[in-house]
């Protein structure tokens, strides 16, 4: 009598194990309060791509009711810059070179509903380089002996003759860094937040060339469903 009751009360739990498994299929996205997603990847490779938004790190929540969302997304962001100056005859030659790294979060990608999150677009890796020289030029070999109507020696340049002095500058970085958005208002169901980046590079030159480049390393992305405090403004007075 013993044993049949242990089965019983065996095979009860097992249904409720599967009630429970097939109630939480049904429901899709859990509900949560936090949520991360991590790339040990480079996420967008060494590009001049400009004016184009990639989507890095995307992500998705489930809010019980309207909530706020608390986001920080962290990358590793690397610039390239390249300048390389030509200069003659003592004319001044100038090449600039400039990369920047953006980034933005968005709500509801590809949706109706979809909106850039505060503060909007940031910038998380810039530089502008800029290389300046005034040179002669080679002169060698552009060198000869005239005599004058006196009879007279003199060393005379030929300018048509003369090549331009080169001088480069590269300089290659990578450094991490972070920023928090805030989504507002944010009503109940399942939302996707989307981290998206956009490299610009951009440069001019003269008489010699430029390079520029960007890419987006590893990064990180937390997603907190919280509850802010409504104007939070606080007045600032000057610290005699």
């Amino acid at each position: 009598m013993m044993k049949v009751k242990n089965s019983q009360w065996i095979l009860a739990m097992v249904m409720l194990s599967l009630a429970a498994v097939s109630g939480f299929a049904q429901n899709g996205t859990p509900s949560a309060k936090v949520t991360a997603k991590t790339s040990s990847l480079t996420l967008l490779p060494p590009t001049t791509t400009q004016s184009e938004w990639h989507t890095l790190l995307a992500n998705k929540i489930k809010t019980a009711n309207q909530k706020d969302l608390f986001i920080s997304a962290a990358f590793e962001i690397g610039l390239y810059t390249d300048t390389l100056v030509r200069s003659k005859l003592m004319v001044s030659d100038t090449s600039t070179a400039k990369a920047s790294v953006k980034v933005r979060v968005v709500l509801d990608l590809g949706t109706s509903a979809a909106r850039v999150v505060e503060p909007g677009e940031v910038v998380y890796g810039r530089r502008e380089q800029k290389l300046t020289a005034t040179l002669e030029g080679a002169i060698a070999g552009c060198l000869s002996v005239v005599t004058n109507i006196d009879g007279s020696l003199s060393i005379q340049l030929d300018p048509l003759c003369v090549t331009p002095e080169e001088i480069q500058l590269v300089l290659d970085t990578m450094d991490a860094a972070s920023f928090n958005f805030v989504a507002v208002n944010v009503p109940q169901g399942v939302h996707t937040v989307s981290v998206q980046a956009m490299i610009d590079s951009t440069g001019t030159v003269q008489n010699g060339t430029y390079e520029a480049r960007a890419l987006v390393g590893k990064g990180a992305v937390t997603v907190e469903s919280v509850r802010l405090i409504k104007n939070p403004n606080v007045e600032v007075t000057d610290v005699p």
